[in-house]
């Protein structure tokens, strides 16, 4: 069920999902209201709901109004909000969006004037520093995600190989998987941006700096670097350690999602990179005969940083033109940090980036034990300084268009390694002064 930005609720609708009683008649003309726009599925829908009403059950005379809807045309129509200046009050947005309509900290309501509102002690300061823009504290998030290797287990055993836990263990498990599994086995399945990723896990590790500095809007690795993450990347496909571009192409489509795959359903594909907040996804799908587990990442000996690469899951920030802005903080608050709220939302936005709702998680065994070694895994790795954070404009939607239409080139043997490195160093700079 959605519900489109800008239209009011459905009462059928709530009726169907067994929401009905918890909205009454419509706001009195005293009330004041606030809109909430976010994009979810099915599930986080209806426990934001319950949360909504649980916060109106606790504020008599104040009303939220519920604009969601699936992600896909929500970046869209927020895009078409901010620039007409209708943008809901509390909105929901991913964080590199920041760098798109917050560039000098004013697209968004500045919430350090609103502390005495806001339970901030209990985020990190790195999940401060997160949402901040030129100084002003313009979101906070709703949890911190990272990538991490998912294998299957059940596939490698078959293999006879054991779990990879160094890059060469990685590259070595391609070739035995093919000569002992067949042609259509891989220890390694992911989208086009997963490989990127992934590539610039090991350039990272070895080169000290990602693709893009985080400080200032030019590409931040040197040559040579970028040359050896071309052809990192190379050397997955053609090395039988990840599925190709070409091969997921023919398969049903270029960016279906792993666990839509039907040889990782059967274990023919027998790892990912990806999110820990997308685990209960890809071991939802697994037949009987699989296991997923939670691999170690691998890391270059010497290396400062894991390459793991990690941001805030999504953000909740206050629009800018917001006529009720201490409002809108009190509720912002309420659905971050509030143990009512926390004891509903569980972890629909992620595992939460507040102490107090990841404790309630834990403490009533709501977080699924793979999950919560992910957890683990990736906040020892923030605790000792190894993920940096990333720059906003590595995900800004023209740049990962950039970068994934010269990778596409690669894939297709349009244009060699030194072009593809040279386009990505010069078009890329050209690209990031643009956009800054």
């Amino acid at each position: 069920m959605s519900v489109g930005l800008g239209m009011d609720l459905d009462r059928r609708q709530f009726h169907a999902l067994g929401l009905g009683s918890l909205f009454g008649a419509a706001p009195q003309n005293n009330s004041k209201v606030l809109r909430f726009g976010w994009w979810g599925g099915a599930g986080r829908h209806e426990v934001t709901l319950k949360a909504i009403a649980l916060f109106e059950q606790q504020n008599p005379g104040v009303k939220i109004k519920a604009e969601y809807m699936g992600f896909n045309g929500y970046l869209e129509r927020l895009t078409t909000q901010i620039a007409g200046g209708s943008e809901a009050d509390i909105v929901q947005i991913n964080w590199a969006w920041l760098a798109m309509f917050s560039k000098r900290g004013n697209g968004f309501t500045d919430l350090d004037p609103f502390r005495s509102l806001l339970a901030l002690d209990q985020f990190s300061a790195e999940d401060l520093a997160s949402g901040r823009v030129q100084g002003k504290l313009n979101a906070l998030p709703t949890a911190y995600t990272a990538r991490v290797m998912l294998w299957n287990q059940a596939t490698f055993d078959r293999a006879g190989v054991p779990l990879p836990k160094t890059w060469d263990d990685l590259f070595a498990a391609g070739p035995l998987f093919k000569s002992r599994l067949g042609d259509m086995a891989y220890p390694l399945d992911g989208e086009l941006y997963d490989m990127i990723l992934l590539s610039q896990a090991y350039v990272h590790q070895k080169y000290g700096t990602p693709y893009v500095d985080p400080l200032q809007a030019r590409v931040a690795m040197s040559e040579e670097a970028v040359y050896e993450w071309v052809q990192t990347y190379q050397r997955l496909v053609q090395n039988h350690v990840a599925t190709s571009l070409s091969l997921r192409t023919s398969m049903g489509g270029a960016e279906k999602p792993t666990e839509q795959q039907p040889e990782w359903v059967v274990g023919n594909w027998a790892g990912n990179f990806t999110w820990d907040s997308v685990i209960p996804l890809r071991a939802g799908t697994l037949n009987k005969e699989q296991k997923l587990v939670l691999g170690e990442f691998p890391t270059l000996p010497g290396s400062k940083v894991s390459g793991m690469f990690g941001r805030p899951t999504m953000m909740l920030a206050i629009g800018r033109n917001c006529k009720h802005p201490e409002l809108a903080v009190r509720f912002m608050n309420f659905l971050l940090t509030d143990p009512q709220a926390a004891a509903i939302l569980g972890k629909t936005r992620g595992v939460p980036a507040a102490r107090l709702p990841l404790e309630i998680l834990v403490q009533g065994q709501r977080l699924p034990p793979m999950e919560l070694a992910a957890h683990q895994q990736i906040n020892a790795q923030r605790i000792a300084g190894r993920i940096p954070v990333p720059a906003p404009l590595f995900e800004h939607a023209r740049l990962h268009k950039f970068m994934r239409e010269v990778f596409e080139t690669i894939a297709y043997g349009k244009t060699s390694p030194r072009d593809a490195a040279r386009r990505l160093i010069d078009d890329g700079n050209a690209l990031l002064k643009r956009i800054k």
